[in-house]
Formats: C-alpha cells, structure tokens, sequence
C-alpha cells in the first residue's frame, strides 16, 4: 500500500511540473480557446464524480464528505472558468459608439 501511495504522490507531483510547463509556453491568443476546452473537462469530471457518488454502496460518513467537498469544488471551478472565459471575450467585442447628437438631445 505504500509503494502504491508513493507513486501516486509521485504522479501528481509530476504531472503538476508537467503541466505548469505546458500553460507556461501557450501564447495569450490561445488562452480563451484552452480555457473553454478545460472547463469542457472539468464539467465531465464532476459529472462522473455524481455517478460514483450515486453507485457507492454504504459509504462512510468520511467518504461522503469528501466526495460532497469534490463534486462542490469542482463545480465552482467549472463555473469559475465559464465566468473568466466569458469575460476574457468580452474584451474582444467592440465598444458600441454612441452618437454625439443623441447624447446631447438625451441631455436637454
């Protein structure tokens, strides 16, 4: 059980050097895109932790807990991510112009 828990430390370890070396070399144009498709996964994650949580028989009160504390984080992270996506497109769209004669006529 030991060697099983070390090597699983030992992939998360990994796999987080992995992947902040990966972010770290994506160009800013094609964040918004990553972001999307992230969130994508993220979605898919929490909904196959609902459905172990639905097909665990007799959990402990420990492994609801911990199971209810995942499924919340991870739907606050989808959530998250659909939020700051939407707001990084929003700084593509262009301002609407108003119009100088409208703006003085509203005035008066």
């Amino acid at each position: 059980m030991y060697n099983e828990l070390l090597a699983n430390i030992a992939i998360l370890v990994l796999s987080g050097f992995v992947g902040f070396a990966v972010i770290s070399k994506v160009p800013n144009t094609l964040h918004t895109p990553l972001m999307s498709g992230t969130n994508a996964i993220h979605g898919i994650v929490v909904l196959g932790a609902l459905v172990t949580l639905g097909k665990m028989e007799d959990p402990s009160i420990g492994i609801q807990i911990i199971l209810f504390v995942a499924v919340v984080f991870g739907t606050l992270n989808v959530i998250g991510g659909f939020v700051v996506t939407d707001r990084m497109l929003g700084m593509f769209k262009g301002k609407k112009a108003v119009p100088a004669d409208g703006a003085e006529k509203a005035g008066k």
